[in-house]
């Protein structure tokens, strides 16, 4: 008999988890409550690593690192097979002054990661030194989403949106079936990857889950060919530079519950600190300015893996700022879950408590 899985969420995690279940045999379901990858997934940069690494707890780290390496191998193969490319580019990220600089140079070190001084271009601003990183890569999050939900189709997978889960019933420690706005599901298994909603959805059987929305908006302007090689980062302001131009301006952090309404306070910030940066956005127009909750977790650590009372529900959320870093890597944590193989390293530090 067929082994099914019902997954809760279309958004990077979501669309990651169900792709890596089609593989290993399992038909998949997924559930989005509005478009397919349209909430956070869709509104963030796509930069592969943590802005400030030796700011975050080895837990976060080693996750972003062990699924950043996965990210070619796994972006080609989805190019090639979805036809849709996802656009993974190894631009190097320069982190502009303010910086800890012996704190950086010796975290780097200490895990082998590429780092050096560098002298920047005049056209930046009037600061002459950055810090390096050659190997941090990118993605375009909008395509990245495409070709995973058009290879989740080809490998079978089926993904109704405007689909909002309301409830489980669950007994005997398993969930039973979950109801829905578009009708009644049961399955073999279940995994929550909501982002921001999963505690919401999941209410009582959540137990002490902490994620919340966390608001980030963002702005995009267009040069006619990309001003910077780099992705540019100072203080909690980054820019990121795509092949045709394109330019991301990021982005704010605001603890405002589910309110996803966008600011001109926040455009004016961000406008005017991308321009200390990158002086010639002073004769560029916004295009387009956007917003997304980013689902935040107790020291940005996620949580993956089996629930702790019901045996067939799993969760697989809260990855805060790094949702598209994590994804190859918290979708393989996740499914090992299921299928019973080794991981790749302790998971506990990610499992539901």
């Amino acid at each position: 008999m067929e082994t099914k899985a019902i997954v809760v969420g279309a958004g990077i995690i979501g669309l990651a988890t169900a792709e890596r279940l089609l593989k290993n045999g399992i038909k998949v379901t997924l559930l989005e409550c509005g478009l397919t990858g349209r909430e956070s997934s869709w509104a963030g940069g796509g930069i592969l690593s943590p802005l400030f690494p030796w700011h975050y707890p080895d837990e976060v780290t080693y996750l972003t690192s062990y699924s950043a390496e996965q990210f070619f191998k796994w972006t080609t193969d989805l190019h090639e097979k979805s036809g849709i490319d996802p656009e993974y580019e190894r631009s190097g990220m320069l982190l502009l002054e303010p910086y800890e600089e012996e704190v950086a140079l010796q975290w780097c070190l200490s895990r082998n990661i590429k780092i050096q001084r560098k002298e920047i271009c005049n056209s930046l601003q009037t600061l002459k030194h950055a810090l390096h990183f050659p190997d941090i890569a990118q993605v375009r999050n909008p395509k990245l989403l495409s070709a995973l939900s058009t290879r989740i189709t080809q490998l079978g997978g089926k993904i109704i949106e405007n689909c909002s889960v309301t409830s489980f019933k669950v007994g005997y420690h398993k969930v039973q079936s979950i109801t829905s706005t578009c009708g009644e599901f049961s399955s073999d298994y279940y995994v929550v990857s909501a982002g921001a909603w999963s505690a919401k959805i999941l209410e009582k059987h959540g137990l002490n889950l902490q994620i919340k929305p966390i608001k980030g908006q963002m702005l995009l302007f267009k040069y006619d060919s990309p001003p910077i090689s780099n992705i540019i980062v100072q203080n909690d302001i980054y820019l990121i530079p795509r092949r045709d131009g394109h330019l991301l301006v990021g982005s704010t952090l605001e603890d405002a519950g589910f309110d996803k309404q966008t600011t001109s306070s926040a455009q004016n910030y961000l406008i005017t600190q991308a321009q200390i940066v990158l002086p010639s956005l002073n004769k560029k127009k916004v295009i387009k300015h956007w917003s997304g909750l980013r689902p935040a977790s107790p020291n940005n650590i996620p949580t993956i893996g089996r629930h702790p009372l019901i045996r067939n529900l799993f969760i697989n959320s809260g990855h805060f700022r790094y949702g598209v870093t994590m994804a190859p890597a918290s979708a393989e944590i996740l499914v090992n879950e299921i299928i019973g193989a080794p991981q790749p390293f302790d998971i506990s530090p990610y499992q539901m408590k």
